[in-house]
């Protein structure tokens, strides 16, 4: 954001910060803490790193903190009057364009940041007002947006006055507690647009180590007052901590920053202040923004596994791991760590297995190294169902898969089908274990008793050999489901702990059934005598096997009255119910039977977003981005053949190129890499063109014959995608 020549007229600031270091002189005699802003900081003192135990805390506690939590703060001096206001300041900034004269803002930059007194005195909307609550920052947002959005317009003596003045204060205030007006500052100089630059990176480090290094009641006030941020200025901020990160571990011109072994404070302290944004945006229902947004595609090209091993062997420590602060780490990143415990853990099982087999003096079998299931078509759920449970122990064995009477060899496609049959019969309607949800297009829990929930365990357990086997499955339950599945994310020891019981809301039921929580929402707004005219009980009825029966929410809910003062308990009440204790023998099965496969430190990384993503792919499908992907094997992309193939799939409805994907890899959805991690390939197949096409779906790989013309190819291509179940071998 700086002119060019800014570099180097910010390289040094030896110029002024001899300036400084003059004012310093009384405090440099008790080891200064002015060394922090010479810019090799080769004599610089680290802090400890800074980080936060997910397993303590998982992911950034959001408000740990109550309302009223008052911490003690030391009196707040009194500031100097500064009687500008934004149109003043307007004004000056259009007569300096004008008349090249930058005296009086040259003058307002200096004077406002030179210090945190300063800078509250031009920015806080009441000098004479403590604003201490976390409801009001007390700071003209306005105003300050106003000053930066001029500032990068400026001359560079302008600018480079700003810095200097944020030294001082960064200097100043650098020992002692913190007052609000101290916090407001922190606050503002975060949104300064210089710091995009990586020659202010220095002092841009400090005043992270700084915010990092405040106490938890300091954070908590930071937090709340930053979710007061507008949306573009909250997610300019976000960029510049992910920028400020991604340059540091990778820079462009390592002369640019101190060696790294002289800073490495500078990434956790960085980290640190993101997950205070990340905390702020978590408050808000909608989110400020995406947490797709605090993803840093940086850290996919570092060694993720070791910084998965420190944390797991340092996690109680002071020593930094990015797995500490998982919202930072990428989905596609997240998947490659799952996936290498899980190729970890299936070595380790599949060596235990053949250990045991020759200390007792017996001779290996190949088929010990792998979690074989052999099913019947036409007993699929049965077969498989009994398979599972036979086999407990071998769960965490690479999966494979045959089906009796067919010749197919389990290259990854039949594994792929197997889960796809098994997960359409399971789900259908008339199996009566889910409830299909026309509205909202989503399956849920039968709340129908039984004597066994086996199969709930099963159902469980197949979404966790697909994150296992790195298989998508087209399931579609809501959201909500995939947070019970983390409550908690680890099974707990103690069996009668509950399981699969999260909080639940209004909005989590819009997600399954939206005509009943559209009533609900209808009851809580309703201005007349809900009493009276709804007459209502705390008790509700649902329909089990053609029998009503009636469930009280609270004890001696039948007696008890649905008024205005209580209606919000009542739909609360309901909500729990509906959500969480109507089927909680059913969800508790499926919760066993996912962590018996996917017991792994590597889910206290996931939010419940990215579990869906990573069990069920994403159903977006890109055929450009497929064709771009797309690699050829004896065609080129130019040949006649080819052209017609893409001229007829991108043609297709949505149904035909699920069908096509579906025929080609086994499966209609897409991976967390998105299509380019299909490795999808075309190859020529060497026969008549009147066969059909050829599926390898353990290649993701399609044989096309040569075609004569684009009909044929499109008739030929839709008769093959339409009949695509069953394996065989020429």
């Amino acid at each position: 954001g700086l002119e060019e020549g800014a570099k180097n007229q910010f390289s040094t600031f030896s110029n002024f910060i001899t300036t400084i270091n003059q004012k310093k002189e009384g405090i440099g005699n008790r080891n200064s803490p002015t060394q922090l802003v010479i810019p090799n900081i080769k004599n610089g003192r680290d802090l400890p790193p800074l980080c936060l135990d997910v397993r303590q805390k998982q992911r950034m506690s959001i408000d740990t903190l109550p309302q009223e939590l008052k911490a003690p703060f030391p009196p707040e001096p009194s500031l100097p009057i500064r009687t500008k206001t934004v149109k003043d300041f307007q004004d000056d900034v259009e007569k300096s364009k004008a008349s090249g004269d930058w005296k009086a803002v040259h003058y307002f930059y200096s004077t406002t940041f030179d210090s945190f007194l300063e800078i509250n005195a031009a920015f806080k909307k009441d000098t004479n007002s403590p604003f201490n609550t976390i409801e009001d920052s007390g700071i003209d947002a306005k105003f300050v947006n106003v000053v930066y959005d001029a500032l990068l317009n400026t001359p560079q003596d302008v600018q480079k006055s700003v810095l200097k003045g944020i030294i001082n204060g960064l200097l100043q205030e650098w020992t002692g507690p913190r007052t609000k007006d101290d916090l407001r500052a922190y606050c503002i100089l975060l949104q300064n647009p210089q710091f995009s630059n990586t020659s202010t990176y220095v002092i841009y480090a400090h005043l992270l180590r700084q915010i990092a290094a405040l106490t938890e009641a300091d954070h908590h006030f930071l937090v709340h007052w930053s979710k007061k941020i507008s949306q573009r200025r909250f997610k300019q901020v976000v960029d510049r901590l992910l920028q400020f990160i991604s340059l540091r571990l990778f820079p462009a011109k390592p002369e640019e920053f101190p060696p790294m072994v002289k800073c490495t404070w500078w990434i956790p302290s960085a980290t640190k202040v993101l997950a205070l944004f990340n905390a702020a945006n978590s408050l808000i229902s909608p989110p400020i923004i995406s947490y797709t947004d605090f993803y840093n595609s940086t850290l996919d090209h570092i060694d993720l596994m070791e910084e998965y091993h420190n944390w797991q062997c340092y996690g109680n420590s002071h020593r930094f791991s990015f797995c500490q602060y998982p919202f930072i780490i990428s989905i596609a990143a997240k998947k490659v760590i799952i996936q290498r415990d899980s190729e970890q853990q299936m070595i380790s099982i599949a060596r235990q297995s053949l250990v045991d087999k020759v200390s007792r003096r017996q001779k290996p079998d190949m088929n010990m190294l792998f979690l074989n299931v052999k099913v019947r078509r036409t007993h699929l759920v049965s077969d498989s169902l009994d398979e599972l449970a036979r086999k407990r122990a071998d769960l965490k064995k690479k999966l494979k898969v045959t089906f009796v009477g067919e010749a197919g060899l389990d290259m990854g496609g039949l594994t792929k089908e197997w889960f796809l049959l098994l997960i359409r019969q399971i789900f259908h309607p008339d199996y009566g274990m889910f409830t299909y949800h026309k509205d909202s297009h989503c399956h849920w829990f039968s709340s129908f008793k039984c004597d066994n929930y086996s199969e709930f365990r099963l159902v469980g357990a197949l979404m966790g050999l697909a994150v296992y086997n790195s298989i998508t499955l087209d399931i579609r339950f809501p959201p909500c489901c995939y947070k019970k599945l983390l409550s908690p994310p680890m099974v707990p020891c103690d069996h009668n702990t509950l399981v699969g019981i999260c909080g639940v809301t209004l909005d989590d039921l819009f997600q399954i059934m939206p005509e009943l929580a559209h009533g609900l929402n209808e009851l809580l707004s309703y201005e007349g005598n809900v009493e009276e005219d709804f007459y209502s009980t705390f008790q509700v009825f649902q329909e089990e096997f053609g029998v009503i029966k009636s469930y009280n929410l609270k004890p001696n809910g039948d007696k008890i009255p649905v008024t205005n003062q209580n209606r919000k308990e009542y739909v609360q009440l309901y909500v729990d119910f509906l959500l969480n204790k109507s089927i909680y023998k059913q969800f508790a099965a499926f919760y066993y039977g996912f962590h018996s496969v996917c017991a792994s430190y590597a889910l206290l990384l996931l939010r419940p977003e990215e579990v869906e993503i990573l069990v069920c792919g994403s159903p977006e499908l890109d055929m450009s981005a497929l064709q771009r992907s797309t690699q050829y094997e004896g065609y080129q992309k130019t040949d006649l053949t080819i052209r017609y193939f893409w001229d007829v799939v991108l043609g297709f409805s949505l149904d035909l190129q699920k069908k096509l994907l579906h025929f080609a890899t086994g499966s209609d959805r897409v991976p967390v890499g998105g299509m380019a991690d299909l490795n999808f390939k075309i190859s020529k197949s060497e026969t008549s063109t009147n066969w059909l096409p050829v599926a390898h779906t353990c290649f993701n790989q399609l044989c096309l014959p040569p075609y004569k013309n684009k009909k044929e190819l499109k008739q030929k291509l839709i008769i093959g995608i339409s009949n695509a179940e069953g394996f065989g071998l020429e």
